[in-house]
């Protein structure tokens, strides 16, 4: 009996030996694939000529490629307006003329020209997610890229 305990002891230690290993694995993996997106939203866009030149047929590619969503932001005044999108409301439709959550903790950042990685929630949905700014010629920011992949 000692030694089934012990047995059983051992391989549940183990077993949360090899998940502590495994969840940073996964975590780093989650933010490669987003940092891949990214990386290929602003690609495809700069390609075309910009962000006024893009329509959905670059953010489908990209999501079909990488998985997940992504969103091209066009910013008008204080608001990012998703110009081409994947993104999905509750009710199923398509995001194309939402703004960005007002409150996302992304805003402050795209604002001060700087990229966003971390959560996002968005319509309801939770992600890994990144956020970089689009920048004119003179350095404003004139829209954002979103890539996320579903936690």
């Amino acid at each position: 009996m000692k030694r089934r305990s012990l047995i059983l002891s051992l391989l549940a230690t183990g077993f949360f030996i090899a998940i502590a290993t495994l969840i940073p694995d996964l975590a780093i993996a989650q933010a490669d694939k987003v940092k891949a997106a990214m990386a290929d939203l602003r690609a495809k866009v700069e390609k075309l000529g910009g962000p006024t030149k893009a329509d959905n047929s670059v953010v489908e590619a990209v999501a079909k490629d990488h998985g997940g969503v992504a969103t091209i932001f066009v910013k008008t005044g204080n608001e990012y307006k998703r110009v081409a999108t994947t993104v999905k409301k509750e009710d199923g439709s398509s995001a194309v003329g939402t703004p960005l959550d007002p409150k996302s903790a992304a805003i402050a950042r795209l604002n001060n020209g700087e990229a966003y990685y971390g959560d996002a929630t968005v319509f309801g949905k939770s992600y890994d997610a990144g956020y970089e700014p689009i920048k004119d010629a003179s350095g404003a920011v004139i829209g954002a890229y979103f890539v996320g992949q579903p936690k």
